[in-house]
Parts: structure tokens; sequence; C-alpha cells
């Protein structure tokens, strides 16, 4: 079982590469990571967020077109700004709220958890299996040679992402492509997660309020996931902003 202390030590070692603020001086990401985690197939709490994710999104679009919502208009500029094109590489936050219109999945109460906070507080949130990774979690802007296992027609295949495409990793490769769109198969959370780390990622028009909300919450959410829960977090953003 790992301390807060052991959890901060691991966090201090995370980094953002100078050449993503260049792209996006307001980029902010918002580490948490957690262990004591029992895993355990959806239950009440997971479902009653589940259902108001599904609420918000619902009355979200009631109101306006999904592209044309804040944060995700906003990612949609930054993915235009690496050269991705987001009408076909949706981030994860625009996937989840449009899958949400006609309900969310539901996957295991670790899964559901930070998949309803994402669309609840409309932020990118990334949940990867702490124990699997290599290394601290960094982001940087890709050579175009790094090594990111995926699956294709049900084989899994290695793929390299784009040159200059915003990547994170570790030591060992990419752990999610293009910023917040495809999470890689060595890292993703599975049924037998005891270590987790989860990743938001925030541009304006979200302020640094919103983003420590969206953390509270999703904090006190992987609270009741076990007895023995530790968490700690880290604020990465641009100091020359």
């Amino acid at each position: 079982m790992a301390t807060t202390q052991e959890l901060e030590a691991y966090l201090a070692d995370a980094h953002i590469a100078p050449e993503v603020f260049d792209l996006r001086p307001d980029y902010r990401a918002l580490l948490l990571a957690v262990d004591g985690i029992e895993p355990g197939a959806s239950d009440i709490r997971s479902e009653t967020l589940l259902l108001k994710a599904e609420s918000h999104a619902a009355a979200s679009l009631a109101a306006q077109a999904v592209e044309d919502l804040p944060h995700i208009a906003a990612w949609r500029e930054a993915y235009r700004a690496f050269g991705a094109k987001p009408q076909r590489t949706r981030n994860s936050l625009e996937a989840l709220t449009r899958r949400a219109e006609s309900g969310l999945p539901r996957v295991n109460r670790l899964t559901d958890i930070y998949n309803a906070i994402s669309v609840i507080h409309q932020i990118p949130l990334g949940g990867e299996d702490l124990q699997k990774y290599r290394g601290a979690p960094h982001l940087t802007r890709s050579e175009g040679t790094e090594a990111f296992d995926t699956v294709a027609a049900g084989e899994t295949i290695l793929e390299h992402p784009d040159a200059g495409e915003v990547i994170w990793g570790d030591d060992e490769g990419v752990t999610c492509r293009r910023w917040n769109w495809r999470q890689g198969r060595r890292t993703a959370l599975t049924d037998d997660t005891h270590t987790a780390l989860f990743i938001l990622d925030a541009l304006e028009p979200m302020t640094d309020g919103a983003l420590t909300a969206a953390a509270d919450d999703l904090e006190d959410a992987l609270s009741h996931l076990g007895p023995n829960i530790t968490l700690a977090r880290r604020l990465l953003a641009n100091n020359s902003k």
C-alpha cells in the first residue's frame, strides 16, 4: 500500500515539455494518484453519478450543439493547432458527451466514476493503471517514433504517433495519443486495478476553480472505493504564462 507521501514523490517527477505550453500557454493538467482501490462491479454510487452525467449532457445539448460547448470547442481548437482533425479524432470529452445522449457505458465502478465526472464537469479525464507505468508521466510533442500499443480489427498492434502530435507517455512508450484522444492498452484500467493515475486536462475558458472542483468530486467518489484509500494530487501549469 502506497502512502500519500510516496504518491506525492511519484507525481513530483511528472512534467510537461515547454513546446506543449508553446502550443497552448493556458493548458493545465491536474494529476491525481490513488492507491487502495478495491475493484468492483458498477454499484449504486457509480450508477447515480452516471445518471447525473447523462442528465447534465442532455440539458447542455438541448441548448447548443456539442461542438459549441465551451470546453469542447477549446479542445477542438487545440487539436487543430497540432494538425489533428477534431471531426475525425474527437477528444475524450466530446466522445463521452456525444455518447451520453444515448447512455453512457456501465463498465465497473472505477471506470464509471471517472467517465461520469468527465461529463458532469465537462473536462477530458483519463484513467490509467499506475502499476503498469514505467517511470513518471510526461506530456511532450512526438518525434513520430514512439511506441503505442492499440487494437485494430480485434488484433493488438503497435503504432507510432504523428510527428508533432501531443502525447502522454512514460519511459516505455506512449500512454495516450493526441493529448486525450486514445489511451494505450498497456496502462489501461482493468477489473484488477488497485492503483490508478487520473489526468484532468484544462484549457481556457475552464478556470482553475472549476478544475479544482472536478478533482474534488473525483477524489470524493474514489474515497468510497476502499477503507484504506490514499490519494495525492499535483497541478502542472505554465509558470511563464
